[in-house]
């Protein structure tokens, strides 16, 4: 009996051994498997790197080549068409570089000159094609935009050279960064891609009354005024834009840091269970967004009464001169946009949207990004064409409804001081923008009206 139970033993014993042992070659071929592709993986991403760096190098180099050319083209339309060209090849240069796995931080400067070379290039070359030659000051800037290609063009040719010899690879940029790689490595071309930097630190970008001017691409803020704030004080703000007796619970979500305007964030529970959800800028204190989630489950008031219910609230809380432009309506709830007036003339950067229920004309939400980031004083003394010269070029077939001035923002963040028209055309609405200083047709939109709104394309 007892060496019926010991041979059962012994084979329990070797019956769990084969099942180890079954186990361990299971995880080790996993093991491998995953580490075949975990290679496989980081060679492809590798392959994209190097693609991408390849292509850069390509498109700085016709950036170079076509920044030289337009130094010295003698026509408005040769101009425009390298100018064009110059335009492209930055264009798919930046989206190139985007592709490269470094913190963009740590490329700043080269990022922001390939997008003055792209947007400066596309301002000259409507000069050229308006068949205008351009003056010193932008053969100045584009011998300055020249000088600076050369550099870059130069400092990827020797990572290009640095990467082919192996003396880094992409994978230990993504592990360790461009700093630590540099430090890591002493043979790469002066730090490695810390040099890209490096070419651009006089390099304060261009100057000029165009698309990406200085102060323009500086993002910074131009309705956010006033000191910054602690979290209690945008608390306290918060409360108070809500109305503290409306207020059954308050929690603080965090700090924003990294958002286009930083912001405290708080969640409200009112009187009626129902949440909000509310943003204080750090500086000064202003409402960036606020949202009810209430449900609606009737139409009851107009659009028109919306409308003035938007306004009125808008006053209420500080925002004076602005006029209700477009709207969409949903789910019984219509979001309008309102732009700012200043003397009389329709501002449309600075613009603020609105919640109104249609139940009972509250206003469920507001979103100020546009004018806090956009709202000024303008200088509107930049009218040099009157408004009947400024229709001279309008569609013969434009049947005009209503006529103004209008600042209208660019892709560029810039802007443009325009007469607005607005017209028909058999059974299309359309706006037409001339611009006010030399009379040059700069967009054309059509006005959608449906049962949930009016909007524009």
């Amino acid at each position: 009996m007892n060496k019926l139970e010991d041979w059962k033993n012994r084979l329990k014993k070797g019956h769990m051994l084969s099942v180890i042992c079954v186990l361990l070659i299971v995880v080790a071929i996993l093991g491998i498997i995953l580490y075949q592709k975990q290679r496989e993986y980081r060679q492809a991403s590798e392959n994209s790197y190097n693609m991408a760096f390849y292509e850069l190098v390509d498109y700085v180099q016709n950036v170079e080549t076509y920044l030289a050319k337009s130094l010295i083209s003698s026509t408005p339309e040769h101009g425009a068409e390298t100018l064009t060209h110059l335009w492209r090849e930055a264009n798919l240069a930046q989206a190139y570089l985007s592709r490269l796995p470094i913190e963009s931080q740590e490329l700043e400067n080269t990022e922001k000159f390939l997008n003055q070379v792209s947007d400066y290039s596309y301002t000259l070359s409507r000069k050229n094609i308006y068949n205008e030659k351009l003056s010193s000051d932008d053969l100045n800037n584009l011998k300055e935009l020249h000088t600076y290609s050369v550099d870059l063009e130069n400092t990827l040719n020797q990572l290009s050279e640095d990467l082919n010899s192996g003396r880094f690879e992409w994978d230990e940029l993504t592990k360790k960064g461009t700093v630590a790689l540099a430090k890591q490595v002493d043979n790469i071309s002066k730090e490695s891609f810390s040099n890209l930097e490096e070419n651009f630190h006089e390099y304060s970008g261009l100057i000029y009354d165009g698309a990406y001017s200085e102060h323009l691409t500086s993002g910074e803020p131009k309705g956010l005024t006033g000191e910054d704030l602690d979290e209690n004080q945008a608390k306290q703000i918060a409360e108070e834009f809500v109305g503290k007796n409306n207020i059954k619970e308050i929690n603080n979500l965090g700090y924003s840091e990294n958002a286009t305007i930083p912001v405290y964030d708080f969640s409200i529970i009112n009187n009626s269970e129902q949440t909000i959800n509310i943003s204080i800028s750090k500086k000064g204190g202003h409402i960036v967004y606020m949202n009810s989630n209430r449900e609606v489950q009737s139409e009851i008031i107009s659009q028109e009464e919306a409308g003035k219910k938007g306004k009125e609230f808008l006053e209420s809380k500080g925002f004076k001169n602005m006029k209700e432009t477009y709207y969409l309506k949903q789910e019984g709830i219509v979001t309008i946009n309102y732009a700012y007036v200043q003397d009389n003339v329709i501002m449309y950067p600075d613009l603020i949207k609105v919640k109104v229920a249609l139940d009972n004309g509250e206003v469920l939400g507001i979103e100020t990004t546009g004018f806090l980031n956009n709202h000024t004083t303008r200088d509107l003394n930049k009218v040099k064409i009157s408004k009947e010269e400024a229709k001279k070029d309008l569609n013969k077939d434009l049947e005009i409804i209503a006529e103004g001035l209008a600042v209208i923002p660019t892709e560029w963040k810039s802007e443009i001081l325009c007469y607005e028209f607005k017209g028909k055309v058999q059974d299309k609405e359309f706006l037409v923008y001339i611009n006010a200083e030399n009379g040059r047709e700069e967009d054309i939109l059509i006005i959608t009206n449906t049962p949930n709104g009016t909007l524009t394309t």
